[in-house]
């Protein structure tokens, strides 16, 4: 199956020349102009890789890279001109793979992405002995492992809080049934909440914002007056 990488970059002929170039080593390539086009793109669509300028009109770089790992931990390699240390420190600490300053040898930027691919691939390797590991708790394409404390969505690892994985674990081991939102304050938080059962449907919220509408899945169902339940579509 061809690799498939996005480019977020606002350079025309350095986006162009860059995404043929990629093409002629059989990747399959997209491309955005802009720092809302690209966030869009890679919060829609399935990609191995991402190559991410800093400097972006509209939505810098590193606010892109910020909000893409909020849900997803595809590849990123950042491209910039700016080669200061704290700036490359500032990709990394958001989340970047790996960095690299134009100009460039194009060389050079095809043997990061293949290392990176080749990085992320024994992750991938790590990441499935995990879910083959204990008992796992499933509902359609989400898995979780509650004894590595790891969630996958269409097989990608998705990073969720102590409060989101435990209220989300309860749901999926109780699966196919309607869990009341003082239920569910009882046996995730541990105590009567004081009647005050909206932390529920916050957290509800936050986990749909990161296992829900990235994926395009409708998992957790909201029962009115009740609570919710998981059911798989």
């Amino acid at each position: 199956m061809q690799e498939r990488i996005l480019i977020i970059e606002d350079e025309e002929k350095l986006a162009r020349f860059v995404e043929l170039e990629l093409a002629f080593e059989g990747y399959v390539v997209e491309k955005a102009m802009d720092g809302r086009t690209g966030l869009a793109l890679a919060q829609s669509k399935a990609f191995d890789l991402i190559a991410l300028d800093i400097m972006l009109p509209g939505l810098n770089g590193l606010e892109v890279l910020r909000r893409i790992r909020q849900t997803s931990s595809v590849p990123v390699i950042m491209l910039t001109a700016r080669d200061a240390t704290m700036d490359k420190v500032a990709g990394l600490d958001a989340g970047a793979n790996d960095y690299i300053t134009k100009p460039f040898a194009i060389e050079e930027l095809l043997a990061r992405i293949r290392a990176v691919l080749r990085n992320n691939g024994a992750n991938h390797e790590n990441s499935r002995q995990n879910k083959s590991e204990g008992h796992c708790l499933v509902a359609g394409e989400l898995v979780m492992n509650p004894d590595s404390r790891e969630v996958w969505v269409k097989d990608t690892s998705v990073d969720l809080t102590k409060r989101e994985f435990d209220l989300l674990a309860y749901l999926l081991q109780n699966k196919g049934l309607v869990m009341s939102r003082e239920r569910l304050l009882d046996r995730v938080w541990g105590y009567d909440f004081a009647g005050e059962t909206n932390a529920i449907d916050v957290y509800i919220r936050y986990l749909r914002a990161k296992i829900e509408e990235p994926f395009g899945l409708k998992i957790i169902q909201t029962i009115r007056g009740v609570g919710y339940v998981i059911r798989e579509e």
